[in-house]
């Protein structure tokens, strides 16, 4: 990891050192690259890739989903087994170890009782004029949860997705997972998603399957919004079906800032850095700190324990392409760092952790004191591990139970509040140039309209 001094290097310096490129510049492994040239003859980004993958599950339905999972995912799959059955996942049960299966379910517990404490209540109020307006929460009627699969079939992702969804009062959730080249879905996975309520889940996953979740095929039905974590042809084709559906958000690779200062323990900090940096060779690990001296046992450590890994490569990568040690003046600065770096993922390895909590703005998820792990966030918790990447943090949030109602405003006024403010409308419609407008106020103060 590179160690960088603010006092060499200024802080809008390091902030661009940091910065991450837009989804569509991110890099895609070179066999990704190939695959999607011989499928469409010839050299496409993502975005394009996409574009046409969404337009042919559009237009084709159930044919293209099931060529494209035949041709990207090494699969044969008819229609009708484009769902797992209720047998496949009574297999998960029994292939799965009885002690995961209780953890999965202390999980969904904890994750669960978070969420229930997000969850709104309709409000009313009586204006000066006697009307009485409001806001109603009504959940969505169908929703999809993306579930990775692949190097890392994420189970816990299966339960943060599904979990709010079931307790914001959703009528169906389907979860969308790939599987792999034998149709098979990692079991772990069936039974999270079980475990977290879901009704349905559809065995394919990419930009082909979002694009079926968004449009509808003949098998598939057609949800309101579409959550989860995935590739960037994932994130790329929710970006491109968004107004057809809704989104939560355009998830980039993972983020962890830890802010520490000389107390903080350096074992903790290396290996919390590296919890993120082996999720791909994408992930930004980051240290902020005060103390040189800790900024030096830190990057000690991470090689050390980097090479304890069994599988060191791809946190190598990471570190060496995103990671960074920023040694600033002070403490101030060191917080003035990380608001502007907006990370997924913040810790607070710092002698009294409260006292500086005030001062973070900008942060998808903040953990705080040294017994307080991210990965802590990502499994068991309670609070969402879905969250903004790539300094969204500044105006995005975490996934909650408000990602999945409407909020529907209610306006009912009586004859006597429709006096008492009629006349005001007329004015503003007026101005505004909407004769209209004002005449629909005009006639009920006129009278009863009903002539």
């Amino acid at each position: 990891m590179r160690i960088v001094s603010t006092d060499r290097v200024p802080l809008e310096e390091l902030v661009r050192l940091a910065a991450r490129p837009p989804l569509e510049e991110m890099e895609i492994h070179p066999a990704a690259a190939e695959r999607i040239a011989r499928l469409f003859g010839e050299p496409l980004s993502p975005a394009e890739a996409v574009a046409r993958i969404a337009a042919d599950v559009q237009r084709d339905g159930d044919r293209a989903l099931a060529r494209y999972a035949e041709r990207l995912d090494g699969m044969t799959l008819p229609p009708e087994r484009f769902f797992v059955s209720e047998e496949e996942i009574e297999a998960a049960y029994r292939a799965c170890r009885p002690e995961v299966v209780a953890a999965i379910g202390r999980a969904r517990d904890n994750i669960r009782m978070a969420h229930e404490a997000q969850r709104r209540r309709d409000w009313f109020c009586s204006m000066p004029s006697g009307a009485v307006v409001g806001q109603r929460y009504i959940p969505l009627e169908r929703v999809a949860a993306y579930v990775p699969g692949g190097r890392f079939p994420l189970v816990s992702t299966a339960l943060m997705t599904v979990v709010p969804a079931r307790v914001a009062g959703v009528d169906e959730v389907i979860v969308a997972t790939p599987a792999g080249k034998d149709g098979r879905v990692n079991p772990y996975v069936l039974v999270a998603a079980r475990e977290a309520g879901a009704h349905r889940i559809l065995r394919i996953g990419g930009a082909h399957g979002v694009a079926a979740l968004a449009y509808g095929t003949e098998t598939v039905p057609a949800v309101d919004k579409i959550v989860g974590p995935g590739n960037v042809f994932v994130q790329l084709a929710k970006k491109h079906v968004f107004g057809r559906v809704g989104i939560d958000s355009l998830a980039g690779p993972s983020e962890i800032l830890v802010l520490a200062d000389e107390s903080a323990p350096p074992g903790y900090a290396a290996a919390d850095l590296l919890s993120q940096a082996e999720h791909d060779t994408e992930a930004a690990a980051w240290l902020v700190t005060d103390s040189p001296q800790l900024a030096r046992a830190v990057a000690a450590e991470v090689r050390r324990q980097l090479e304890q890994l069994p599988d060191p490569a791809v946190a190598r990568a990471s570190l060496e392409r995103w990671g960074l040690i920023a040694v600033c003046r002070d403490m101030a600065e060191a917080v003035e760092l990380a608001n502007r770096l907006a990370p997924e993922h913040l810790e607070l390895l710092v002698r009294e952790p409260l006292a500086l909590l005030g001062r973070i703005r900008h942060a998808g998820a903040v953990f705080v004191g040294p017994y307080t792990p991210e990965v802590i966030g990502d499994y068991i918790a309670g609070p969402n591990h879905v969250l903004p990447t790539n300094g969204t943090a500044r105006f995005a949030s975490q996934l909650s139970v408000d990602d999945f109602v409407r909020r529907s405003g209610l306006v009912a006024y009586t004859p006597r509040a429709v006096q008492a403010e009629g006349r005001d409308v007329e004015l503003l419609a007026e101005i505004e140039g909407l004769v209209a407008h004002g005449r629909a106020v005009r006639i009920r103060m006129e009278g009863d309209g009903l002539r």
